[in-house]
């Protein structure tokens, strides 16, 4: 699949995997791709971004994304429905941190050491999210019958799925729909 993927949408993968270098992350998640599409400059996706205004608020979403890595992964959405059944996510979240360490649900810094055969020291994988977020870009590039994926079909694939990198998204005021309005409407 990775032969099908433009110089841009390859820069927004490997701009994840340095992404989650940088934070020190068991992996490459969701939200590394989202902070490695902000980082881009001159592709349809960081048009896109900027003309929704996301690209202005990169400190918002970083927070957003790293808050949500604090709690384990829990969008604000579930965070908020177990709330409502009477479950302090923060608390506990606290709690496991007075345990173990400041991000110990973040799975930042607990990194195993992996061998054998077609593993190396080190190596940092993709999230099933991640993956996921992949494959729909390939599904979505496709569906338009646009020959390679280019780091829009990234970005709008980030869109669609549930989770804490399409939340914060929405969040910001970049869904689907309005990617499209961008990127596709004359």
């Amino acid at each position: 699949m990775f032969e099908r993927f433009t110089r841009g949408a390859r820069d927004v993968v490997t701009g994840a995997v340095e992404q989650s270098e940088r934070a020190g992350a068991d992996a490459i998640d969701d939200g590394h791709l989202l902070l490695a599409l902000l980082d881009r400059e001159g592709t349809r996706a960081s048009f896109a971004l900027a003309a929704l205004g996301a690209d202005r608020r990169r400190e918002d979403i970083t927070r957003a994304l790293a808050e949500a890595r604090r709690r384990g992964g829990l969008t604000q959405a579930e965070t908020e429905a177990l709330a409502g059944l009477g479950i302090d996510v923060e608390q506990i979240v606290s709690r496991v941190e007075e345990a173990h360490g400041a991000g110990a649900l973040a799975g930042v810094g607990a990194r195993r050491e992996r061998k054998g055969i077609g593993a190396w020291i080190g190596h940092r994988g993709f999230t099933r999210d991640a993956k996921d977020i992949l494959e729909r870009a390939l599904r979505i590039a496709t569906a338009r019958r646009d020959r390679s994926i280019g780091d829009e079909h990234i970005l709008l694939a980030l869109t669609t799925r549930p989770g804490v990198a399409g939340e914060v998204l929405a969040d910001h005021g970049v869904t689907r729909m309005t990617v499209e309005r961008v990127l596709y409407q004359p």
